[in-house]
């Protein structure tokens, strides 16, 4: 038999955690997602969702059935992102958490989506977006200012 290596992820307190053989397949189709949604390539970036597939946005309280209507609220987006950063990617078995910012006209937005798998595709998606703020100035002798 054939010794075969499995791909490792860095978690959030840099240990390796070792990949299922499915876990690799979703880490490849998140990188390969999050690539496409950066170079704006909207069909690439569609392929990881289930056809069925819903997208939650909490903070506005709208739900998005099926890719084809995510995908083409997407696709009509007036402000265009200018810029997109993955900051890490975690997960487990069929639930994955992506950090990211994207830049819309000159802001960033710092967002967290969180991936529910069955079957190697999206089904469930939850996204959360927050704005930047300037850190209050009372706890600076806490804090510590990251980039």
């Amino acid at each position: 038999m054939k010794n075969h290596k499995r791909k490792q992820m860095n978690t959030a307190d840099n240990q390796q955690q070792e990949l299922s053989a499915d876990e690799e397949q979703i880490l490849e189709a998140l990188n390969a997602h999050w690539q496409a949604s950066a170079t704006g390539d909207v069909n690439a970036e569609h392929d990881i969702y289930a056809d069925d597939a819903i997208c939650d946005y909490p903070q506005s309280g709208e739900r998005i059935m099926g890719r084809n209507n995510l995908q083409a609220l997407r696709s009509h987006h007036p402000g265009k992102p200018s810029g997109f950063k993955v900051k890490r990617v975690i997960g487990k078995g069929d639930l994955w958490v992506t950090e990211y910012t994207i830049n819309y006209q000159g802001q960033s937005v710092y967002t967290v989506s969180i991936m529910e798998f069955s079957q190697g595709k999206v089904i469930h998606e939850t996204q959360y977006f927050a704005d930047a703020f300037e850190a209050p100035a009372w706890r600076s002798q806490w804090v510590q200012q990251i980039g």
